[in-house]
């Protein structure tokens, strides 16, 4: 049974017209199961459903298939929880699914229950910006993300290279605070497994928790994270790790890093001070040289009784500057315990890090829906965020443990194009629901295998 919207006249300027249609023998997204079926092969089910054994169960939907819903929203574009009417429209993705989604009203209802308003007014006294202690549900949700973590890494992986940065969400909602740059909403901080592509921890913030307030608990975070057979642990940040407190952390543990230095006037005269004959050539750019020099420098509150850090300088000087009184060289200084390798390997290993946790910060804001905040509690925000993290570990684990090798560096854009919306009949025959879409016999196979693939995950799991 059919309704056509239009019954006299033409509706368009092609030679067709649409009509409402209630069936559930078709589909727009015939490759979004994917999604869901990667989720399963790596039991993030039951990891939801053993972290989350006291979370109310509001109407027909527990935890776990409230979850399994918002990644699968996430996972398809949307970034509003009013989203999900539009894949409930398709009748068919529910049927292959094997279940109805959540109303909007049902999955908020979800993310308000990781707001707990009494850690918010634990506030010392006197700080204007503060990091409040996360609820009993935002742990469990890190439990899970730490379960994913583990499955989807690849075992053979013993070094773990973290990229730690924050990232500013602008949001306008009652309570929000202003970031540095201006911007009203939030900065939370990510930790990115840099080898294995994956997020390990995240700290939701105000915006006016700057990065460099206590990033040591968000560092000790995302170590403990990190699966048992990590033998070699790294750490890569900007200025905002500059921070005493977790200098001495990594020292201490052992743990290898690299970290762009504070420019105080005291590091900023030993740069300038530093001989012309001591500065060694790294690159010439189009616009300016790059000089750079180890330097003999300790911080004022760095214990005098533990080992010296090793400081690296570089001199960016423009080009002509001599034409130019206001274009002077610049200086910027990078704090390492990695002693092995020589400074120009040091420096190239630091940069590294622009291309990983800056490049999940782009995709969580921009082609997931992390960029959106669903409301004003602050609790339910975090969970959002958390929960985007999260569809970005499975997407990645998709991509490197089931899809062909030609979607290795696929983003989630990419993804959608020319996976996850394929249309597709649905029929059954002999009691099998079989999907018969109009792909070419590479795509169908890719299809097919990634399947397989992540069946053998499951089967090897159970």
């Amino acid at each position: 049974m059919s309704l056509r919207l239009m019954t006299v006249g033409r509706q368009g300027i092609l030679p067709f017209v649409f009509e409402l249609a209630d069936r559930d023998d078709v589909t727009a997204r015939a490759g979004l199961p994917l999604v869901v079926e990667t989720m399963r092969a790596l039991g993030v089910s039951e990891s939801v459903a053993a972290a989350f054994p006291a979370m109310k169960r509001r109407g027909s939907f527990p935890a776990q298939e409230k979850l399994e819903s918002l990644v699968t929203l996430i996972a398809a574009g949307g970034d509003r929880i009013e989203d999900i009417r539009v894949l409930a429209e398709d009748k068919g993705l529910e049927r292959l699914l094997g279940s109805p989604f959540p109303s909007p009203d049902a999955l908020l209802d979800f993310l308000g229950e990781f707001h707990d308003q009494a850690r918010l007014e634990e506030r010392p006294e006197g700080k204007a910006a503060f990091v409040p202690a996360e609820s009993d549900g935002l742990r469990a949700l890190e439990k899970v993300n730490r379960d994913l973590v583990k499955a989807a890494a690849d075992r053979s992986s013993t070094i773990a290279t973290i990229d730690h940065d924050g990232t500013i969400i602008e949001s306008h909602w009652d309570g929000t605070t202003t970031a540095y740059e201006g911007t009203r909403g939030y900065q939370p901080l990510v930790a990115v497994w840099a080898e294995e592509a994956l997020v390990v921890a995240d700290e939701f913030r105000d915006g006016n928790v700057a990065g460099g307030e206590d990033p040591l608990s968000s560092a000790k975070r995302a170590f403990a994270n990190l699966p048992a057979w990590v033998t070699t642990r790294r750490y890569r940040a900007d200025s905002a790790s500059y921070y005493t407190p977790l200098l001495k952390y990594l020292e201490n543990e052992g743990i290898e890093f690299s970290i762009s230095a504070d420019m105080t006037k005291e590091l900023r005269a030993k740069c300038r001070a530093i001989p012309d004959h001591q500065w060694k050539l790294m690159e010439k750019r189009p616009r300016e040289d790059v000089h750079v020099a180890e330097m003999a420098f300790t911080p004022g509150d760095w214990p005098r009784d533990s080992h010296p850090l090793r400081y690296v300088a570089m001199r960016f000087t423009p080009a002509q500057h001599y034409l130019f009184e206001d274009r002077g060289p610049k200086y910027l200084a990078v704090v390492s315990n990695r002693r092995e390798l020589d400074i120009v390997e040091l420096l190239r290993w630091h940069w590294q890090k622009a291309g990983t946790v800056e490049h999940v910060h782009r995709v969580l804001k921009d082609e997931l829906g992390a960029g959106v905040m669903p409301c004003a509690r602050f609790g339910a925000n975090a969970a959002w965020f958390r929960i985007n993290t999260i569809a970005f570990n499975i997407i990645t684990a998709l991509k490197r443990r089931a899809l062909p090798e030609r979607y290795r560096a696929a983003r989630p854009k990419r993804l959608r194009f020319e996976l996850f919306t394929i249309p597709a009949r649905l029929v059954i025959h002999q009691s099998q629901l079989t999907v018969r879409a109009s792909l070419d016999t590479e795509r169908t196979r890719d299809m097919v295998e990634t399947r397989q693939r992540l069946l053998k995950i499951a089967q090897a799991a159970a």
